[in-house]
């Protein structure tokens, strides 16, 4: 059987219908495409006088916009390149045929191809149609530069178009929607200067709002700072931008003005701010980084051009290689954006690296607004988590400042070779825990993490230049060769007894993994350590705030054997002469569990052991 080729066949007015009606979100987006289709066809009359005419052929390109709320219309008009009546079939009449598209293949062998192509923003051929969401009829009359007649087009977006020659002088285009009823909101210059200001702010052509009288007030500020050198913008300039852009008070603590060229092209103008932004953690955590195109707006709510941890950034990504989707509402996932992306990881950590090598004191106000989010990275950012790591700020025991790990490594005791930590909620709860007391009587930094993603971190970075993290509260952590070494912090030679250890055990059975003599405690009577594979204090209190039934692993009670009033009760159960241990042992681990910052199970059976213990000391 002979094979048979079929052309498709459409339903014009139903694909123009679903154009209409589903390609964008929102209504308003309308005359973000209309404003830019006048942008590009000034930017085409510009390439074509400087390709074919003299240089005194110029002129100064302008888009008006003008409202009539009488024949409830409005108008936009432009001096571009205009439209001849076959181009109007082609374009106007054709959906998806773009003129833009068409027009930078034609100047694809001239020399300024690359400059004005860079210029244009049309792609698809149909923003256009956007104009329908809003108006029952358009009509468009334009004229084409250097022809001496011009031609009105007419539809209502579902029954075809109608074309005839009209008289007119003005060269360019003028688009006249004849607005819904639901849409009067475009009537009012309030509407209209705000969604120009939002989506077209910054196109390079001036767009005027034309009033009574013919009277004209500029709309836009017709200029994009990051398209200037840097050396031409003040730092008034850089910051009157940034708190226009983020809606921010404050001054930014770092900004980066960089144009990329090559495989990829785009300019960012972002800002590092220098308090935290209002909706830091909001818990979608997106970033509001403004994406244009070609200074066209797109969007501000896309999370692929700089990970979560940097969503603090506020500023611009202008790029004309990004692929957009047909609406220009969202971007296509492809390498351009991954490259983006990393690129401006980069550059933040080399800024932020460098702020802290010349403006530590500054940037150690700026780490306590931003370090939390910043240390997410080292959770969710593998490939840049030694890096970030480098940029890092600690709280520790020795220093009233924030240190870096390599301050810390530097300044390490004799024979240390770990880092170690203590986690923790609370950095002066911290400061007084026992884990604590032979280290600082044996002169051992110990870094205090009292952020809630330190632990969650931890468990994917084991170490800083070669030296591995050690949490001082999980398994047993020797320091008896480490610092200082005269005999007062020698290992203690005090050792509990095995009467002692098994009355404890007994009592305290499904309370406490083990019982055991402390080798780092110095005035506390007993601590609780985790198993060495266990979970820090501080993870576990984080369990149980997503899970009030989380109880955890019993731990290991750890006694100081060299404290009085464990050597006394240790010596009189070693001899059999003590019979109210049970309520000595509970008060140890008691002891314990509020050293840690914990509540006590059972406050009232606490209490009334406390008042008999002091009771039987005072012989009543």
């Amino acid at each position: 059987m002979t094979d048979k080729t079929f052309a498709f066949e459409a339903d014009t007015g139903k694909i123009l219908s679903i154009v209409i009606n589903s390609l964008y979100s929102q209504k308003e987006i309308f005359l973000r495409e209309l404003i830019s289709n006048a942008s590009d066809a000034i930017n085409k009359r510009k390439f074509e006088i400087t390709t074919t005419g003299s240089a005194s052929d110029t002129f100064e390109g302008k888009i008006s916009i003008a409202v009539d709320k009488k024949e409830k219309t409005i108008t936009l008009s432009d001096n571009g390149i205009g439209l001849s009546s076959d181009e109007m079939v082609e374009t106007l009449g054709t959906i998806a045929s773009s003129g833009t598209k068409a027009f930078i293949e034609t100047a694809e062998t001239a020399n300024e191809s690359k400059d004005v192509s860079d210029q244009l923003i049309g792609q698809f051929g149909v923003g256009f149609y956007s104009a329908f969401m809003v108006a029952d009829k358009v009509e468009v009359i334009s004229k084409k530069h250097g022809a001496t007649s011009a031609s009105r087009w007419v539809s209502d977006g579902q029954s075809g178009f109608t074309i005839n020659e009209v008289a007119t002088d003005e060269t360019g285009t003028s688009v006249t929607l004849h607005l819904r009823k639901e849409a009067k909101e475009y009537f009012e210059q309030e509407r209209i200067t705000h969604l120009v200001k939002k989506y077209s702010d910054h196109i390079s052509q001036p767009i005027f709002w034309v009033g009574k009288g013919d009277e004209a007030e500029q709309l836009n500020s017709s200029a994009a700072l990051w398209t200037k050198p840097a050396k031409e913008i003040s730092e008034e300039e850089y910051t009157s931008f940034y708190q226009s852009v983020a809606s921010a008070y404050d001054t930014p603590f770092a900004k980066l003005h960089n144009k990329t060229e090559g495989a990829i092209e785009f300019t960012n103008l972002l800002f590092i701010p220098s308090t935290a932004p209002f909706d830091l953690y909001d818990p979608e955590r997106k970033s509001k980084l403004h994406l244009y195109v070609n200074r066209v707006f797109i969007t501000d709510d896309y999370d692929g051009l700089v990970p979560k941890w940097l969503r603090f950034l506020r500023g611009i990504i202008d790029t004309p290689d990004v692929d957009l989707n047909v609406s220009r509402e969202m971007l296509q996932q492809n390498p351009t954006v991954a490259k983006i992306n990393k690129a401006l990881v980069k550059r933040v950590l080399s800024e932020l690296k460098r702020s802290l090598q010349k403006r530590r004191d500054e940037y150690a106000t700026f780490w306590g607004g931003l370090g939390k989010v910043i240390k997410e990275g080292l959770y969710e950012d593998q490939p840049n988590s030694e890096k970030i790591l480098e940029i890092c700020l600690f709280q520790s025991i020795k220093s009233e400042k924030l240190i870096t790990l390599q301050d810390y490594v530097d300044g390490f005791a004799e024979k240390q070779d770990v880092i170690y930590y203590l986690s923790s909620d609370d950095a002066e709860r911290a400061r007084r825990s026992p884990h604590l007391e032979s280290f600082q009587v044996k002169g051992i930094d110990v870094l205090l993490l009292t952020d809630p993603i330190d632990d969650f971190w931890l468990s994917n970075i084991q170490d800083f230049s070669g030296k591995k993290f050690q949490s001082i509260t999980r398994g047993e952590v020797d320091i008896s060769d480490v610092g200082e070494g005269d005999a007062k912090n020698e290992k203690s030679e005090e050792v509990l007894s095995d009467e002692f250890v098994a009355k404890i055990k007994k009592v305290l059975e499904g309370s406490v993994a083990n019982v055991r003599s402390s080798s780092n405690l110095e005035t506390s009577l007993a601590r609780l350590v985790a198993d060495e594979n266990g979970m820090d204090q501080q993870m576990e209190r984080m369990m149980r705030m997503h899970n009030s039934e989380f109880k955890g692993a019993p731990k290991v009670l750890e006694v100081n054997a060299k404290h009085p009033l464990i050597k006394s009760l240790n010596a009189k159960l070693e001899k059999g002469e003590f019979d109210g241990s049970e309520a000595y042992a509970k008060l140890i681990f008691d002891s314990a569990l509020v050293a840690e910052g914990e509540i006590i199970v059972d406050a009232r059976e606490f209490t009334q052991r406390l008042t008999e213990i002091m009771q039987k000391a005072l012989g009543q």
